[in-house]
């Protein structure tokens, strides 16, 4: 307590009286003093309730040991102020000045100032008395915290096994916690208590804490799924695609333009289902080519004759997912994305915010990196989810991480750890994805005979919008032009195209439907090598033209081709149109070697006596492409995890693993199904189109699967990766070791050693090695349906 006696009292007031800018101060630390006391002590213990959140104690003991502090260091301030008024009153009391100011101010000037130093001392007293009040209640509060609910405050990191990155994950939090907002979202605070809670109850790296309310209500079971219907409007989705970028404009007007032939394929699929159409399901579709944050290159470029081969494609996903009944939410944006998905405030390291409400999620590349990059730990756990649209596709030895680094297959978008079928491709030329597609227009009978009537023979078009595509073609085009009339669609805005010879008539871009109306006169729809595995040949032949296309010697691939380096794939490329020359082939299509001369002129003269009808294969059609996507939905499931493959040492002869499903095929040439051999219900195809074949050192499983008309299929790989399996066809195996390579199972047969396949995402179709013979699994499939077997649907 301060007690001052009555010559200090004298001292005070003529201080006061005589130092106006004092006595201001002096009534100013009061006030404040006064105010500090009503709102931070008034509202410290009555605004919160303990349990408010999951770090309320903490914050609370913490903000009220920082006023404790607050009122001792009034306190002192308010003693040390009292002090120096002292020595100032001593001071006045030597010089001349004060003593004739003194018998000049009557004695009534004083009162006022003897009143307010009886309340500065009256204020300081009760400073004093609160903050021993203040400590006397904290520490009540913090022994009845600690007594019930442990040691909240002491908290130290547990030492369980089964969570041995506990220790090193807090290591790193007391480190980095403040290096993204979304931990203090969370509410972390720098305390080892509330790092101990966000890893064991928003991440799961460390046990839960044996003092946390782990009691928590049940939840109320799901609401029944409902079933998918099939539409038999697609305006609601026009407005679900939005507006403001060309890019949508391009896609809704395809949509338009197809939305009859979308509605009869979806009622004749309709039909034939025959109401097995399954559970709706919550779909996002996020189109991360068309975000401002990557580039977004596409949507400048639609109308100067930019690829418009991923549009054409997301168009006719976006369409097929709709009329099948399911809930769809489209964004292109980032801001949408991390809305939509419960992204937490910050720079992506934490989890959601609540469980992902969709069942799947249809990207691309570019959306798959920025759902990585905001996702956090979200990501490992839902990426099973993602289907990532791909046009070229990825291959399993680019898509592990530790495999593609070890071994050298450098990419620039691989090392996802997915599974090989949550990629989709454009065209079914990589067995190890799943095949999208899209869908060209279909043609009635009636359409068809009038184009057939109203071609012209001698016309041919050029394959190529972008002026660089012609550049050098002068040869060829020079002995095209011989035979036929060629014309172009050579985007330019101002002056002719110089790449463009003055013989070839150019239309300059062209919109979807007067395209088609060329195609449909044209004889001859001719490709220069580039672009690659585009739509335009489907429509073209579709539309009644014969595609001519150069030969690749050697074929192209990402070892001598700048166009694939750093694609996620090996795979060689023989033609500007692989699918066209394998699938279609003669007479609608032709592939020839345009550095010889003969060959070419030979073709084209071939060609103009050639009749041919307008053809497209039913994988493409609307029908075909909604029987697809409806078979993935129902059945790819990559969520749910598969038995692991044995294990690579020994077995005892007490645990020797169960008679082969197989069975050698009565020609004894391959593998079959045993029709004595238990179905497995996971299995999808279903497993009794298996066939297992020994591939050439040569071939890939690809290629020798294609080879006796089936496809090589590798969901079927886990039946194949046994040993028995090489006893089955007679092969020896000296020796049988479990290695991370993508062509085994297979065998070397020059030293008899056979080789098992030990990590099951590199299970591959693609690859191979003159040293091994690999064990290659085929299946049927379903005529112009290759991605579906015969008993798929």
């Amino acid at each position: 307590m301060i007690t001052v006696n009555a010559d200090g009292k004298i001292m005070v007031r003529r201080c006061l009286v005589t130092l106006r800018p004092f006595r201001i101060f002096v009534l100013g630390i009061g006030f404040f003093t006064l105010c500090f006391l009503m709102t931070s002590l008034g509202g410290q213990f009555s605004a919160k309730r303990l349990g408010d959140s999951p770090f309320t104690i903490r914050t609370e003991v913490m903000g009220a040991l920082e006023s404790r502090g607050v009122l001792r260091r009034m306190s002192d301030m308010l003693e040390l102020l009292m002090k120096r008024m002292d020595i100032l009153a001593r001071l006045e009391n030597g010089t001349d000045f004060h003593k004739g100011d003194e018998a000049r101010f009557p004695l009534d000037r004083f009162q006022p100032a003897a009143g307010l130093m009886e309340r500065i001392q009256a204020i300081a007293q009760n400073v004093s008395d609160i903050a021993i009040k203040v400590d006397q209640i904290l520490r009540n509060s913090l022994m009845n915290a600690k007594m019930g609910d442990g040691r909240r405050d002491q908290c130290e990191v547990p030492r369980d096994p089964k969570y041995p990155d506990c220790a090193g994950k807090v290591e790193w939090m007391r480190a980095r916690w403040t290096s993204d907002p979304c931990y203090a979202f969370f509410g972390v605070d720098g305390t080892e208590c509330s790092f101990l809670i966000y890893l064991s109850e928003v991440e799961w790296f460390c046990p839960p804490l044996p003092w946390r309310n782990q009691t928590a209500a049940p939840s109320p079971p799901p609401p029944p799924r409902a079933q998918a219907a099939f539409r038999s409007d697609l305006a609601p989705l026009l407005e679900l695609v939005g507006t403001g970028k060309e890019s949508l404009s391009f896609m809704k007007k395809r949509i338009r333009h197809l939305a009859q032939q979308w509605l009869r394929a979806a009622r004749r699929l309709e039909q034939k289902l025959k109401g097995r159409q399954g559970d709706q399901k919550h779909i996002l579709i996020h189109i991360g080519f068309l975000t401002e944050e990557s580039g977004d290159v596409f949507s400048p470029r639609v109308l100067k004759g930019g690829p418009l081969g991923e549009m054409v494609q997301w168009a006719d996903i976006l369409a097929a997912l709709f009329l099948l009944g399911h809930s769809l939410k489209v964004t292109v944006s980032l801001k949408e994305l991390q809305s939509n998905l419960g992204v937490p405030p910050g720079r992506g390291n934490c989890p959601l915010t609540n469980p992902l409400p969709f069942d799947l999620i249809y990207t691309d590349y570019h959306g798959l990196q920025q759902m990585k990059q905001h996702m956090g730990l979200s990501f490992k756990k839902y990426r099973c989810r993602v289907r990532v649209i791909d046009t070229f596709g990825t291959e399993p030895a680019y898509n592990h991480e530790e495999y593609a680094t070890l071994r050298g297959f450098r990419t620039n978008w691989g090392y996802w750890n997915l599974h090989p079928s949550q990629f989709m491709t454009m065209f079914p030329h990589t067995p190890d994805n799943s095949f999208m597609g899209f869908v060209s227009e279909e043609l009635n009978q009636t359409e068809r005979q009038r184009i057939k009537s109203n071609k012209v023979g001698s016309m041919a078009v050029v394959y190529g919008k972008e002026a660089s595509i012609w550049k050098g073609k002068e040869k060829f085009l020079a002995i095209l032009n011989k035979y036929m009339e060629i014309h172009g669609t050579v985007y330019y805005e101002t002056q002719r195209p110089p790449e463009v010879p003055a013989f070839v008539k150019n239309h300059g871009l062209l919109p979807q439907h007067e395209f088609q109306q060329l195609l449909r006169k044209a004889k001859l729809f001719i490709g220069f090598g580039f672009p690659y595995e585009g739509p335009a040949p489907l429509e073209a032949i579709a539309n009644g033209c014969v595609f001519l296309q150069a030969r690749f010697n050697p074929p192209h691939s990402s070892l001598n081709h700048e166009f694939f380096r750093g694609k996620p794939t090996s795979r060689e490329v023989s033609s500007q149109h692989p699918y066209a020359e394998d699938f279609i082939g003669k007479p609608h299509v032709w592939t020839v070697d345009y550095n010889n001369s003969e060959e070419f002129e030979a073709a084209i003269k071939t060609i103009m006596r050639t009749q041919v009808d307008p053809y497209l294969p039913y994988e493409y059609t609307c029908e075909g492409m909604l029987e697809r996507i409806h078979a993935y939905i129902q059945h790819q499931d990559f969520c749910t995890t598969l038995p692991p493959p044995p294990p690579a040492k020994a077995q005892s002869p007490a645990m020797q693993s169960p008679p082969s499903p197989l069975a050698l095929s009565p020609n004894a040439t391959h593998l079959v199904w045993s029709p004595s051999a238990r179905r497995d219900p996971r299995s999808w195809p279903p497993a009794d189109s298996l066939q297992v074949w020994l591939s050439e050192g040569r071939h890939a499983c690809t290629e020798t699967c294609r080879r006796r008309g089936l496809v090589c299929e590798p969901t079927f790989f886990r039946f194949l990766n046994k040993k028995e399996v090489f006893l089955q066809l007679s092969i020896t195996c000296d020796s049988t070791e479990y290695e991370m390579n993508h062509l085994y199972p297979a065998v070397a047969e020059n030293v008899h050693e056979c080789y098992l396949q030990k990590e099951p995402l590199l299970f591959s179709c693609a690859g191979h090695n003159t040293k091994y013979r690999r064990l290659c699994p085929c299946r049927d499939y379903r005529e112009g349906q290759v991605a579906l077997c015969r008993d798929c649907l």
